[in-house]
């Protein structure tokens, strides 16, 4: 099986041993890193506000679907990591405004802390793009 990484160049570079999705197989399959509140530079998005945080976080994975063709509709399942429960069920409006039915699967499961004591919510995805629309990322 090919396994093929990405990185598009309008979300945030990766600073470690990671990319910000991979494609498997025949370019169906897209497993996507765990997005955070950063913007293109780098820098937090929302400093102490959940919805700001979830908001840019979700727009975050919609450029990196975006980079290979796909759509947020095409994503199967979501896992939540947040530091405040209570905070991140208050933002489902924002979440709401990302995704009509059916919608994916979610898990959602709250931390100590992220990598930056200033981030809220990292959200991971998978997701399936129909091979008409699939954009292979990198020659």
């Amino acid at each position: 099986m090919a396994i093929k990484s990405f990185n598009p160049p309008d979300v945030w570079a990766p600073f470690g041993a990671f990319s910000m999705g991979v494609v498997q197989g025949e370019g169906q399959v897209v497993h996507l890193k765990g997005q955070v509140s950063l913007d293109a530079a780098g820098q937090i998005v929302g400093r102490g506000d959940m919805q700001a945080q979830v908001r840019r976080t979700l727009e975050n994975i919609q450029a990196v679907l975006g980079h290979v063709g796909g759509r947020m509709e095409d994503i199967l399942s979501l896992t939540h990591y947040v530091t405040d429960m209570e905070r991140f069920m208050a933002a489902g409006e924002v979440r709401r405004a990302f995704f009509a039915e059916p919608f994916p699967v979610t898990t959602t499961i709250q931390v100590v802390r992220l990598y930056d004591p200033e981030l809220m919510v990292e959200i991971t995805a998978l997701a399936e793009i129909p091979r008409d629309r699939f954009r292979d990322p990198a020659p």
